[in-house]
């Protein structure tokens, strides 16, 4: 089947975009002397404090071009939503507890209902997240930005010995995924194309939904994640953000082989079957119905099972360090 649409052609490149980033993290050389230095590297899910017999957390991401469909659908009550989860299922990868954000917002002229709407996101998203929102920052660019840019900056805490980092990870571990509400906070500049050019956002899906009501889903936050944790033995975990199944390799230098993948939510069905796109593209770019993922031994997979929400095994760690579907390498 040839590709009709690609990440890249719609104006993102991936390989690009890690290229770029590892130009940036290759100037960050300073490192603080003295008390509360920096753990680990520069490049996992979220960066690490030392304090003493406790770890800080600090992470920050956004919504994206997600907020393009907002402004499309005159919408914006969800992407706060969006916002929080975007950051805090980051802490959650390293089973670390959110306790507080700030947000940012960018926009070329304020507009007050719009920002009524993007309060109701949030606080709904810090309460699903138990996190306090204690700050932001608001600018007007106009002139330099085209619409709103919403984004944010989280802080989290955890005893340093329960810290995950994925260094426990080994070949034979058991990969559960977790389900994705839909297409999340990711790939949105594709799949904004694909629905403008294939009926708009009013195109009815199976479930009766509309299109944009589905691409306005808000992002599930993981917060059984911790829950999880104090129960049982989990040795990795991944977000699976932008870059979909590529983010597994941020977690260890073993590698990943999905042979059970997630039932695929039809609003990414539509996406796929419009799109003509291939495999390779769709799991590279969006999260095809896996959300979060835990890797863990074989004795913790029945608990995690019972309590997790839409969760199943779909594969184990391998030893190569590489990505796999059904067999097939993503990259």
């Amino acid at each position: 089947m040839s590709t009709k649409y690609s990440y890249k052609d719609a104006g993102v490149d991936i390989n690009l975009e890690a290229d770029g980033v590892k130009a940036l993290i290759h100037q960050l050389s300073y490192k603080r002397s003295g008390e509360h230095g920096m753990l680990g590297g520069v490049g996992h899910f979220a960066g690490l404090i030392d304090f003493g017999s406790k770890v800080l957390s600090l992470c920050t991401d956004g919504v994206g071009t997600k907020m393009r469909v907002a402004d499309d659908l005159g919408d914006w009550t969800t992407v706060g939503i969006d916002c929080i989860a975007m950051n805090v299922n980051d802490m959650y990868v390293m089973n670390i507890e959110p306790v507080a954000f700030v947000d940012y917002i960018a926009t070329e002229g304020i507009n007050t209902e719009q920002m009524i709407q993007i309060g109701v996101g949030l606080n709904e998203g810090a309460k699903r997240a138990n996190m306090n929102i204690v700050g932001g920052e608001t600018a007007t660019l106009k002139g330099m930005i085209n619409g709103l840019d919403l984004a944010g900056t989280c802080l989290g805490v955890q005893d340093r010995d329960q810290v995950v980092t994925g260094e426990k990870v080994v070949p034979g571990d058991v990969i559960i995924g977790v389900a994705s509400t839909g297409v999340h906070s990711n790939g949105y500049t594709l799949a904004r194309k694909i629905a403008t050019e294939n009926g708009g956002y009013g195109v009815k899906l199976p479930s009766g939904k509309t299109v944009g009501e589905a691409l306005i889903t808000p992002t599930r936050i993981y917060s059984e994640v911790l829950d999880v944790c104090r129960a049982a033995e989990v040795h990795g975990m991944c977000h699976v953000t932008g870059g979909g199944l590529l983010n597994f390799l941020r977690i260890s230098d073993y590698g990943f082989s999905i042979e059970d993948p997630m039932p695929v939510p039809e609003i990414l069905q539509w996406i796929k079957e419009k799109g003509e796109l291939e495999t390779n593209e769709l799991y590279r770019t969006f999260n095809m119905g896996m959300g979060f993922a835990f890797i863990v031994p074989e004795a913790s997979v029945a608990k995690i099972l019972a309590m997790v929400d839409g969760a199943k095994v779909v594969g184990h760690v391998i030893p190569e360090h590489k990505v796999l579907l059904k067999g097939e390498e993503i990259n």
